[in-house]
């Protein structure tokens, strides 16, 4: 997206966008407004009700591929939303997005923040009044070939660990939703034989194997899931962990190209072992929004979220999506040539959670 601006330029940017908001949904912006969240709050896109504050929730990189479809499901349930705004890229997108007419049906109901994810006091004035928070930043390298490096890797695990600190320190907020990733449970080594051919919430991936086959998106989600749970014993914090297979969608291999990349490190592995699998975004926001209001009823740990497990017939289409050549995926496996997989990925708990709260998803993940 270019070369990011300074703070103060996103901040008058951003400004910018407020008043073309407001203007188009005719709202009289409160007098005491900009005396909200000293030294963090940005004109929000709209006018929340801060009254409301069991409906009101913070949204980590809330115009992401994934933190967008999260927002869009909150707001379609009565939620008030608040977007964490990072970078030159976040307003880039955010007026991307008031441009084409995407966010002025709901605006009266969504604002944004101006948070760092490296400085907790930022983080926790950003989540004050907030009932509860979705962790979905993901971090890639636009210089590496992966679109991810061993260095992401530290500074999501090091983000993620601010996140928590300040949502345990934010008396407003009781529960968080972190997205992890199916990668922080399926990568262990041949040399454990005692292996379950099933893989559930149960598994978590060896950091040692990560580390020694340069699996760096596993290897940042494991460090990044491992501190939050340590974060969240050691406080009290209510936590559930979403772990979601490969994020596909509507225009996914274009909105969200550079971690598509980076997930498939290790494609052809996961695919012979039975363990390449995809989520549609839209369906994992839902089951997001599922685990967070069931927490309240002692839901909790981790969840695998997946929609499909990769076949040759769905691989060809997800290559073609991907205009990448099918053996990126497969290997060298012909079309007849698949074998019974090792391993056998399984969503049981998630799926047991959503028939239980009687389909507050449109259909399980």
């Amino acid at each position: 997206m270019g070369i990011l601006g300074s703070e103060e330029s996103v901040r008058v940017e951003l400004e910018e966008i407020q008043r073309m908001l407001v203007a188009c949904a005719g709202l009289q912006r409160r007098k005491d407004e900009d005396e909200q969240f000293k030294g963090v709050r940005v004109p929000s896109m709209g006018l929340v009700d801060t009254d409301d504050a069991d409906k009101l929730v913070c949204v980590t990189s809330g115009v992401s591929y994934l933190g967008l479809a999260i927002v869009k499901k909150l707001l379609a349930r009565g939620y008030s939303v608040r977007i964490i705004v990072e970078n030159q890229e976040d307003v880039d997108r955010l007026r991307e997005m008031e441009n084409s007419g995407e966010m002025r049906a709901c605006n009266n109901n969504i604002s944004a923040v101006m948070a760092k994810l490296t400085e907790i006091e930022s983080l926790s004035e950003a989540f004050h009044g907030c009932l509860g928070v979705y962790h979905t930043s993901a971090f890639t390298d636009p210089t590496g070939l992966s679109g991810y490096t061993k260095y992401m890797a530290e500074i999501e695990a090091r983000a993620c660990e601010n996140v928590m600190r300040a949502c345990a320190r934010t008396p407003s907020v009781r529960k968080c939703v972190l997205t992890s990733s199916i990668l922080a449970c399926i990568w262990r080594g041949d040399s454990q034989h005692d292996l379950s051919p099933v893989i559930n919430h149960d598994c978590w991936s060896d950091e040692s194997f990560c580390l020694e086959k340069k699996l760096w998106q596993a290897l940042g989600k494991l460090r990044a899931e491992r501190v939050a749970w340590r974060i969240a014993k050691e406080t009290g914090l209510k936590l559930a962990t979403i772990c979601p297979g490969l994020i596909t969608g509507p225009e996914f291999s274009c909105r969200n190209p550079t971690a598509t990349i980076a997930y498939l490190k290790g494609a052809q592995e996961m695919y012979s072992n039975g363990l390449l699998a995809t989520v549609d975004v839209n369906k994992l926001a839902e089951a997001q929004v599922c685990v967070f209001e069931a927490m309240d009823k002692n839901a909790g740990g981790r969840y695998l979220c997946f929609d499909d497990v990769v076949d040759r017939q769905k691989a060809e289409k997800l290559a073609l999506e991907l205009r990448m050549p099918i053996n990126k995926i497969c290997g060298n496996v012909s079309a007849a040539g698949d074998v019974p997989a090792r391993f056998r990925l399984s969503n049981k708990k998630l799926s047991s959670l959503i028939t239980e709260t009687h389909g507050c998803c449109d259909r399980e993940c």
